[in-house]
């Protein structure tokens, strides 16, 4: 990154730059060990340290690219990024199909958070694959289609899509499990084009709910209203059998004094809107 923004800088070429690529899996090591199911809280700790490393080499990158381009003209581009896991067993080898848990969409929520508290740099960001392979949002067989729990995830943030960022401050937390420790819940919010402020929390803890009151500046309460993303276990998947194993369900506040209060699920991802 040093080397091709000293020479974008330098014009040391004749055409230009509109972004540069960063690929990062969550991956635990190569090859790929880390079992898709039929795992425990030891390996989702780890997978998660290892996700939120994104954020680290966010601000890596973009401080080397802040050099050479403070008015961030170029782009961050990180066209690579999901859960690379063991492929299926008995699938065909090289096409690296995995099944797809709730883990995945706790790793595809912190990911679509850290990119937006970069959207000054990070202008786009590509899941790895959509359709069987990696961190799918779909599994298909033949006629058969189900939707992941990355897939539901995906579909309860498009609400912040073209929207505005906006700060939010909350207490992450933490949440421990040996010499891992990692922020406990992850949050982002965003006003879109009509003007509704939407928030987006996970909670990483797969064993405590989390109790959270939000308040916003300027309002005594709001009302809060939206869906959860929660599962019977951490290594819970839908199958063409079972496909509404992790499916959101709605979730509401509730007011009190001057304050709202959210009760967060275990390893949960909420996406919920707020009007006074």
């Amino acid at each position: 990154t040093e080397a091709v923004m000293k020479a974008w800088k330098e014009r040391n070429w004749s055409w230009d730059i509109d972004g540069i690529s960063l690929h990062y899996y969550t991956v635990g090591g190569w090859p790929a060990k880390y079992k898709a199911t039929g795992f425990g809280e030891e390996e989702y700790a780890k997978l998660l340290k290892e996700t939120v490393r994104m954020d680290e080499l966010i601000r890596l990158h973009g401080a080397i690219m802040d050099k050479y381009d403070p008015e961030k003209k170029i782009a961050l581009v990180v066209d690579e990024w999901g859960a690379w896991l063991e492929q299926t067993p008995g699938t065909k080898d090289g096409f690296l199909e995995q099944q797809n848990s709730q883990r995945d969409a706790i790793i595809a929520a912190l990911n679509i958070n850290t990119f937006a508290r970069h959207a000054d740099r990070v202008r786009m960001a590509n899941i790895a694959q959509m359709v069987n392979v990696l961190q799918a949002m779909l599994l298909t067989d033949n006629e058969k289609l189900v939707k992941t729990p990355t897939y539901h995830v995906f579909r309860m943030y498009v609400p912040f899509q073209d929207s505005t960022f906006v700060p939010i401050q909350f207490d992450g937390q933490t949440y421990r499990y040996g010499d891992i420790e990692l922020p406990r819940l992850d949050a982002i919010a965003a006003k879109d084009k009509d003007g509704k402020t939407w928030i987006a929390i996970a909670n990483v803890d797969p064993k405590r709910p989390a109790r959270i009151r939000v308040a916003t500046t300027g309002q005594k309460s709001v009302n809060l209203r939206g869906e959860t993303l929660v599962a019977p276990r951490i290594d819970s998947v839908n199958t063409f059998d079972a496909p509404n194993t992790v499916v959101p369900k709605p979730i509401s506040g509730k007011r009190s004094g001057n304050a709202t209060t959210l009760e967060l699920a275990p390893a949960s991802v909420t996406v919920v809107s707020f009007t006074p």
